[in-house]
């Protein structure tokens, strides 16, 4: 495997490290969010979401695995936007990062 992609595997790896255990340690919660309740603005997830996973959690799963999934996926997807750019651009190759 190329470095790089070992190197994108292992941040996924450990992501939950940062988004979920150290998180709740120290209490974080996103910005928006304590906006949004600072101006008593509600939450609309329930009926406006359209994400596969709402805050980066699987159903069924604990939120750490869920955690690496859901960053697998977000890898995949510009992964295989980016090769298609790539490829619709000029046909360069995504493996090297290298265009004629």
């Amino acid at each position: 495997m190329d470095k790089k992609w070992a190197l994108v595997v292992l941040l996924v790896v450990i992501s939950p490290l940062f988004g979920v255990y150290l998180a709740a340690l120290v209490g974080y919660h996103e910005p928006l969010d304590v906006a949004a309740e600072k101006l008593g603005l509600h939450d609309l997830t329930e009926k406006t979401n359209w994400t596969p996973f709402l805050d980066y959690t699987v159903p069924g799963l604990p939120d750490w695995l869920g955690y690496i999934v859901s960053g697998f996926m977000g890898v995949a997807i510009v992964a295989a936007l980016g090769y298609a750019l790539a490829r619709y651009m000029g046909g360069g190759d995504s493996a090297t990062g290298k265009v004629p």
